[in-house]
């Protein structure tokens, strides 16, 4: 089935990733009633390597907005899978989006716009949404960015 959110994905050249099960004893998203609560995800997945590198330091506010929609396609893929189609959206209620930053840094809210405006492109006005960006000091796996959300959905029809 083409909705017209994966329809706006492939006319922006874009794609869902393949999702990848949790690394730990949680959940990649919880059902509660007609809400969806989805667990934080994070990017670029670094297991190994140099020091965690700083957005607003070594990582460019360009690259950590990438990252951010990088995030942003992950959680629209296990929104999918959650609902099994993304038609069922009603409204992306909130983001709260991490940003990895060095202490001197302030453009929190352009990074996470990587995701939000994704949200937007893809679902339109169901993609408008509350939110919060902060910086933090570091993030698992060296994450530049970790976003999580909160999804309504229409519970008339039988999620898998």
């Amino acid at each position: 089935m083409h909705t017209p959110a994966e329809q706006r994905l492939r006319s922006l050249g874009l794609e869902l990733p393949a999702l990848t099960p949790p690394r730990g004893n949680f959940r990649p998203y919880v059902i509660a009633g007609s809400m969806l609560y989805l667990s934080g995800k994070g990017a670029p997945l670094r297991e190994d390597g140099p020091p965690v590198p700083k957005v607003g330091r070594e990582v460019t506010v360009e690259q950590a907005r990438a990252h951010a929609q990088e995030v942003g396609l992950y959680l629209l893929a296990s929104i999918r899978e959650a609902l099994g189609d993304l038609g069922r959206v009603r409204r992306v209620v909130k983001v709260f989006g991490m940003v990895n930053a060095h202490p001197d840094f302030t453009a929190h809210t352009e990074v996470i716009n990587g995701c939000s405006d994704l949200f937007v492109a893809v679902l339109g006005e169901r993609g408008e949404h509350a939110r919060s960006a902060i910086g933090v000091g570091s993030l698992p796996k060296g994450f530049a960015v970790e976003i999580e959300a909160i999804v309504e959905f229409d519970a008339g029809s039988a999620s898998p």
